[in-house]
């Protein structure tokens, strides 16, 4: 009989399997050009992650995991971003860098990007900024089924679209000069929908 642990790994396994590949072989000569950089296989990172969330969760056993961190880390490195000058945004991945690492508002999401450094250096393709961004959409894919709650039996949340492309920024230099974050304790609708206007899931 599997245990439940051996069921959900199989589950994820099965989830973010890429398709089988197809080999072809011939005894003529190959020849391959260079590439000027590899795309990162998305499926695999997605399955990085959620194992990520998956051990980690097992390891604390006290009903917490990463999932809600990896969502705030998604969020504040895309809450910076700005309509007005195009500034900020999760493209660069700033947060590693100061300020920005520095901003209260960030206070504890060393712990997010510390633990993704398993999965960039398992797939070194993906940029930091397309790896912080993934980490969200898969916290929430893996929080429950689509009717946004828990799902012991396929463990699904809603399905998020997901495009790569976002680069990294050598430094903190091109960050906002002030965190633009809003404020956790300041709940009104008011300061919700102005937060709403300003920043987006970029």
């Amino acid at each position: 009989m599997f245990s439940a642990n051996t069921m959900n790994a199989a589950l994820r396994i099965s989830r973010y399997a890429a398709p089988t590949a197809v080999l072809a072989f011939s005894l003529s000569p190959v020849t391959v050009e260079a590439k000027e950089s590899a795309k990162p296989d998305v499926s695999a990172v997605k399955k990085s992650i959620a194992d990520l969330i998956e051990d980690d969760a097992e390891r604390r056993g006290d009903g917490t995991s990463l999932t809600g961190t990896f969502v705030r880390l998604a969020w504040h490195c895309a809450g910076t971003y700005s309509k007005v000058d195009g500034s900020g945004g999760s493209n660069g991945a700033r947060m590693r860098f100061d300020p920005e690492a520095s901003w209260g508002a960030n206070a504890g999401l060393g712990i997010a990007r510390n633990a993704l450094e398993a999965v960039k250096e398992k797939h070194p393709d993906i940029s930091y900024a397309d790896l912080y961004t993934l980490a969200g959409v898969v916290a929430v894919e893996e929080a429950g089924c689509s009717t946004l709650n828990s799902c012991p039996a396929c463990g699904r949340g809603p399905k998020i679209p997901f495009r790569i492309g976002r680069e990294d920024a050598d430094s903190g230099e091109t960050s906002p000069k002030e965190c633009g974050l809003p404020d956790a304790d300041k709940g009104s609708r008011k300061n919700t929908n102005s937060a709403r206007s300003r920043c987006f899931l970029s």
